[in-house]
């Protein structure tokens, strides 16, 4: 049976019972210690496949679509923050301050890579030019994304814009990528074909920052400090957010006159938020006490934009079915 596109994926559902985990069984002491050199291993390692899995020929084969790339970008860094500042003042009524700067960071976010690749492919928009368009957005966010975390996002709650931040980035991130890319001609294959097990080393690595940084929130007393209401108006925000950012693409790629498979593969990685990339990112950027609350608008975040834009996909690909009969 056939799973429905609005139902959570089996590592939403990892993420929650993790979350749940961290909250009955927080980490702590010496065993808190361990698990934070662990999950530095674990970001460089999860890095470094990503930069062993992306084929150079598909980024050069997408790379000459400069114009759609660069409107793709400025969606993910430029109108995604614009939006997240305009959404200030209602948010602040519906959400608390600690929760609104997780949503200002998920707004300077790179898109996410593979599913923003599958969506268009399964809308039938251009997978050429998404493959590379996701692919410069994660590795411009290694830069992109704590310049603008230094810039906008309030400074009480420890984040950091200096260059010993940034450095932070490289090390743990784009040094790992950069090398899984130069080995790639070496170990490409072995990746290639063992896709399925590597994946779980990526979501491992994931979920193992997840369990740390909600230990530690969970420590510090986040669900006393994060009342029912404000979840609810957390989800109201993500939807609006997703929305305006939906709403925005699609107009942007109508005013410029984009083909259809242009459009598609705007709308989808110009309107999505990665929590491969941002998770490990806020470990980096903010105090560790914090983490829990900050990424918990990108985690919601991440299960709306799956499921909503699953839908908005599959309407895009009856859409060309029946285009294609009448072209003919």
């Amino acid at each position: 049976m056939t799973r429905p596109s609005y139902f959570p994926d089996n590592f939403t559902l990892a993420i929650a019972l993790t979350v749940i985990l961290a909250s009955v069984l927080p980490c702590s002491g010496r065993v808190a210690d361990v698990a934070h050199d662990v999950t530095s291993v674990s970001i460089a390692l999860l890095f470094f496949l990503h930069g062993a899995k992306l084929p150079r020929e598909a980024i050069v084969a997408g790379a000459t679509h400069w114009r759609l790339h660069l409107v793709i970008l400025a969606s993910t860094f430029i109108v995604f923050p614009l939006l997240g500042w305009l959404m200030k003042p209602l948010a602040l009524t519906l959400i608390t301050p600690q929760l609104y700067t997780g949503l200002l960071f998920l707004c300077m976010l790179p898109s996410t890579v593979q599913s923003s690749i599958a969506l268009v492919a399964v809308a039938r928009g251009n997978v050429p030019a998404a493959i590379c368009s996701a692919s410069a957005s994660n590795l411009i966010g290694m830069f992109a994304t704590p310049v603008l975390v230094g810039l906008f996002v309030v400074h009480g709650i420890s984040a950091s814009a200096s260059f010993d931040s940034i450095l932070k980035i490289i090390v743990q991130l784009l040094l790992p990528f950069a090398a899984g890319q130069m080995l790639r001609p070496r170990i490409g294959g072995f990746v290639d074909r063992h896709k399925p097990s590597l994946r779980l080393i990526d979501q491992g690595s994931i979920l193992l920052v997840v369990y740390t940084a909600f230990s530690e929130a969970v420590i510090q007393g986040l669900w006393q400090q994060l009342p029912p209401s404000a979840l609810a108006g957390l989800v109201m925000i993500n939807l609006l957010l997703l929305g305006a950012a939906l709403a925005v693409s699609t107009l942007i790629s109508r005013r410029m006159g984009l083909s259809r498979e242009d459009e598609i593969t705007l709308v989808f990685c110009g309107s999505k938020k990665s929590l491969a990339s941002g998770v490990p990112m806020a470990k980096v950027l903010f105090a560790s006490h914090a983490v829990g609350m900050i990424v918990l608008p990108l985690m919601l975040f991440h299960q709306i934009q799956l499921m909503l834009c699953a839908m908005l996909a599959q309407r895009y690909a009856r859409r060309k079915q029946v285009l294609i009969p009448l072209k003919r």
